[in-house]
């Protein structure tokens, strides 16, 4: 509407009025105003949200016409004010943009609060500042204008709100002029759906073992159908985030046939029967696979693998090639010098007993004197001699020696065999050779035991000032219940046997192998290795104890062990996942003991890396044999 239409409309306003002198009644007068109300200012001033009468019938006529001049006065205000704003809005009002989160641009925002309470979004970018700009004029145009004006001040107030919402999330990174990256979905991932299919499906086999092929031959139909499609949907899902809503579906349809069935067999004892079966049937299906699990890793355990015989096979040919002046390892005059630090270890696998030396050596405060002795078999005697020529270590001296080559072992070599274990790992004659330590260094007097399943983390040298007290051997105590490498003796030696009780008391605190210092000197005081061999040939005769060196171990050295500080000796790498990483690193030397060795598929990876440094897996040989860490 133009300025001249508006100031025509007033002067007819005015007419009316001026020709109206005296209302015949109150109630004509208002039921005149509302009608003209309705008529005139419903068109132009309901925009400013104008709903009362102007006049009121309080004062009478003479008020009314008193007062005609100062509203025609207001009137024709409010008419020009709310004409420019209708030119305002056919031009277009400038709304504040809504921002939508982009990962660019970002600015620093603050927060004013005002009095009014409303909060204001100021932005260092020249659109936030022209928001501001126009919602303040916006304001002062709502005062002169009225209600109209609310539409557009609910949706100032949805973009500022909005602008709130972004700006919460980014404030954190904004304050230290980071760009924020987009939030991740922060649901946790549930599998919910996945348990509810799976019992869905549960119960509907169970509907249909009481179902006879006869009878509800829909019902029946429809069952198989819902437990195909429930089957389908899931899939190999595990989680709900991985389940489509079309697969989600597929529960709905799957609770409507079972609502079915349940009104077909309301008998619920025939259900809790059904499903005690079911339950008994998977609880034996468990035990098999765990049974067949343990038999697939003792089996796992026991087999030597196919990389390990290639490198055998390759250093033995290769060994056999030589000549024999070229055949003998160095330094071999320093291997009885009893000034020198020895060690000793029995194996029959190259790569072990070489990451068992290459570690002493290489943690050695003075590598010049340690000696180290590796016995083996006739078998891998050259492996083993053909990979230290290959691989010498160091300043240190090492000696391999056959133990075929005692005579003396051909005597007591059918002894153990009696023993009737299968397992190679208690049934090896290198397994006992350990108890003929003084016979084989007779001319050493103190020597280190190492189990070629360790790695040596910290000098050893320690050990050779130990105060012995007399005993023949020193070892770590394995006597701590809250430690899983916690023994007792009643775990392996049998003391209902009156010759067992007699001698040995059942609560005495076992020791471990591994890492043992033995002082050959009392040893050969005491005649250790004949009260084993007596104590080997009692137990062939009936069970005294298992199988292995560690009982046989434990009676030989009864009373004759002093224990060692725990962190010499660290079990249960082969085992026990759950040891602390303090423990693993403090302790000077790591035993794998259990089945899960360091250079099999089935170790504990997390462990192997302590292994894995100190075995050579870059020499030819080992790549070519495909043998990897």
């Amino acid at each position: 509407m133009t300025d001249a239409e508006v100031m025509a409309e007033v002067e007819a306003f005015a007419a009316w009025f001026a020709w109206l002198s005296t209302p015949p009644s109150c109630g004509w007068a208002s039921s005149w105003m509302w009608q003209e109300e309705e008529r005139v200012w419903w068109s132009v001033g309901a925009a400013a949200g104008r709903r009362e009468s102007v006049v009121g019938c309080v004062g009478g006529s003479s008020n009314f016409v008193e007062d005609l001049p100062s509203i025609m006065q207001q009137y024709k205000v409010d008419a020009l004010q709310l004409n420019a704003v209708k030119q305002e809005a056919k031009e277009g009002v400038k709304e504040p943009k809504q921002e939508v989160y982009r990962d660019q641009n970002y600015s620093v925002v603050n927060f004013n609060q005002n009095q009014g309470g409303d909060s204001t979004v100021q932005s260092s970018r020249a659109s936030d500042g022209k928001v501001a700009e126009s919602g303040s004029q916006r304001r002062g145009t709502q005062q002169l204008v009225g209600e109209e004006v609310k539409p557009i001040q609910l949706r100032e107030e949805l973009v500022t709100k909005t602008n709130e919402v972004h700006s919460n999330q980014m404030s954190s990174q904004h304050d230290h002029g980071v760009r924020a990256p987009p939030r991740p979905d922060t649901r946790k991932a549930t599998d919910e759906k996945v348990k509810q299919m799976k019992d869905q499906v549960i119960r509907a086999r169970a509907y249909l073992s009481f179902a006879t092929a006869a009878s509800n031959t829909h019902l029946v139909k429809e069952l198989k159908l819902r437990i195909k499609e429930v089957e389908r949907a899931m899939g190999e899902a595990r989680k709900d985030s991985e389940l489509s809503r079309s697969r989600l579906q597929k529960i709905k349809s799957m609770e409507n046939t079972l609502s079915k069935a349940n009104h077909v067999f309301p008998d619920c004892s025939n259900m809790v029967n059904k499903l005690r079966a079911m339950t008994h049937s998977a609880e034996e299906q468990v035990q098999s696979q765990r049974k067949q699990t343990t038999f697939l890793t003792e089996l796992a355990g026991r087999t030597t693998p196919k990389g390990l015989h290639c490198l055998s096979m390759r250093l033995t040919t290769d060994y056999f090639m030589l000549q024999s002046e070229k055949q003998k390892l160095p330094k071999q005059h320093n291997v009885y010098n009893p000034d020198l630090h020895h060690y000793v270890t029995f194996s029959d696998n190259v790569l072990a007993a070489a990451a068992v030396v290459n570690s002493t050596v290489s943690n050695a405060m003075e590598p010049e004197r340690v000696v180290f002795h590796v016995l083996t078999d006739s078998l891998n005697f050259p492996a083993f001699s053909m990979w230290f020529l290959l691989n010498p270590p160091g300043k240190a001296t090492v000696q391999v020696l056959n133990m075929q080559d005692f005579q003396w072992w051909q005597e007591y070599e059918s002894s153990h065999e009696k023993q009737g274990s299968r397992d190679p790992r208690y049934s090896s004659l290198l397994n006992h050779l350990r108890f003929y330590l003084p016979e084989i260094f007779p001319l050493l007097d103190k020597i280190v035991f190492l189990d070629h399943d360790v790695v040596v983390q910290r000098d050893l040298s320690g050990l050779w000032t130990i105060d012995m007290k007399g005993k023949v051997n020193g070892a770590v105590e394995t006597c701590q219940e809250d430690k899983s490498s916690f023994r007792r003796m009643a775990m392996f030696i049998n003391f209902s046997d009156p010759l067992v009780a007699r001698k040995f008391d059942a609560n005495a605190c076992t020791w471990a192998f591994g890492v043992n210092l033995f002082d050959l000197r009392q040893w050969r005081h005491h005649d250790l290795t004949s009260s084993y061999r007596r104590f080997l040939q009692e137990g062939n005769g009936r069970p005294l104890w298992k199988a292995g060196s560690l009982p046989l171990g434990w009676v030989t050295f009864y009373n004759q062990t002093v224990a060692l500080d725990q962190r010499w000796h660290l079990l249960g790498l082969g085992f026990d996942s759950a040891l602390r990483l303090e423990d693993i690193e403090q302790a000077a030397v790591l035993h794998y003991d259990g089945i899960m060795k360091p250079w099999l598929d089935i170790g504990i990876k997390k462990f192997k890396g302590y292994w894995n440094k100190f075995a050579n897996y870059d020499h030819p040989y080992v790549q070519q044999c495909n043998l990897h860490g």
